[in-house]
């Protein structure tokens, strides 16, 4: 996928901004609170309908009038073009594509596939099992679309049998027991064989990241023990009748990453877990380009996270697949020009973004 233009309208401080980036490499420059990084902000809200900095849509309105609008004209790989839209207030949303109303936000999603790095992404590596789920179901998202459907209805589901624990209502619980089984085995089964194949292509991505990562190791934890869910579901129903809540189940999986067989958390410097997420990020984009499409590379604020030897690397893996990639930083960074690749240069402002210059190899 490629963006070839982006119109953003009262979102933070980015008051009527028009962005044509070029197909592959786009370097954003400013300093602090310009408004960079809402540039970035408003390609993932445009996606997924929300930030990846904040949960609170209140938080990206501007102040010139009670919503922001986001609208994109976008190509895919096969050439065809598509006409983005998405308005937001606090309280409502509404998105269009190709001038047609869009009900649900996942075909957004669909079409404008997106990899973020930004200085929070190492809680990937450190972080709770919640993080790294979020990852592997982006992931398994963008190659198989119909794993949202399921994703959607294992959940509802879930809090359906979670609101009658609470209500301690046995029989409303055993009548959905069924239901949650089965979804959850097949939850767990695309999540299973995509974290297969994602442990694979990140094996051959971690020697282009850092020597000192050989020995890693990523394997999927399904979220109970033993084989069976319905069995398992059956032993912790008194304790999730105490608890109000149920215990095992796919909702608890995790991606565990170890150095050589311990916690890599635990074993990796600050520094060894940001080169193994770039990593990680990099691996998701890698699949995702196999399963026919692109993504939009985004790289928030990166030059203060990773030395200039890694922020190459990521750059020229992205430059391998072929990706789109829009860049933010203070300044540019040297790792810009050590690609030896013609890009984008674009200064922002006070919300202004100056039109774009092309600075060669």
């Amino acid at each position: 996928m490629q963006v070839d233009s982006l119109d953003i309208r009262n979102l933070r401080n980015l008051a009527a901004t028009r962005i044509e980036p070029e197909p592959h490499l786009n370097c954003f420059t400013g300093d602090n609170g310009a408004g960079k990084t809402s540039i970035l902000e408003a390609l993932t809200v445009l996606s997924k309908g929300r930030s990846f900095r904040s949960g609170q849509i209140a938080s990206l309105i501007g102040p010139q009038q009670p919503s922001f609008q986001v609208v994109s004209k976008i190509k895919s790989q096969t050439g065809i073009q598509h006409h983005l839209g998405m308005e937001r207030s606090k309280d409502r949303w509404s998105a269009r594509h190709n001038g047609n109303n869009v009900s649900q936000l996942s075909e957004l999603t669909e079409l404008l596939p997106y990899v973020l790095l930004e200085p929070g992404s190492h809680i990937l590596v450190s972080g709770p099992p919640d993080g790294r789920r979020k990852y592997l179901d982006w992931g398994v998202f963008h190659v198989k679309h119909s794993f949202l459907t399921l994703w959607r209805r294992y959940n509802r589901t879930l809090k359906q049998r979670n609101a009658a624990l609470r209500r301690s209502d046995k029989t409303v619980v055993e009548s959905l027991n069924p239901q949650l089984i089965a979804l959850g085995e097949k939850l767990h089964q695309a999540r299973e064989q995509h974290s297969s194949k994602l442990a694979a292509v990140l094996q051959e991505n971690l020697p282009r990241f850092n020597q000192t990562l050989d020995g890693i190791g990523l394997s999927y934890r399904k979220g109970w023990p033993g084989e069976s869910l319905e069995h398992v579901l059956n032993q912790s129903f008194q304790k999730d009748m105490e608890r109000g809540a149920t215990g095992p189940g796919p909702h608890k999986a995790d991606l565990v990453l170890t150095l050589d067989g311990a916690p890599a958390r635990e074993r990796l410097s600050r520094g060894e877990q940001k080169a193994l997420t770039a990593a990680m990020i990099m691996a998701q984009a890698q699949m995702i380009c196999a399963s026919g499409d692109r993504p939009v590379l985004l790289l928030d604020d990166l030059s203060s996270e990773l030395d200039e030897e890694h922020l190459v690397k990521v750059l020229q893996a992205g430059l391998r697949l072929g990706v789109q990639t829009w860049l933010t930083g203070t300044g540019i960074p040297p790792a810009i020009k050590a690609c030896g690749v013609e890009f984008a240069m674009f200064h922002v402002e006070h919300g202004v973004v100056s039109q774009a210059e092309l600075i060669p190899g």
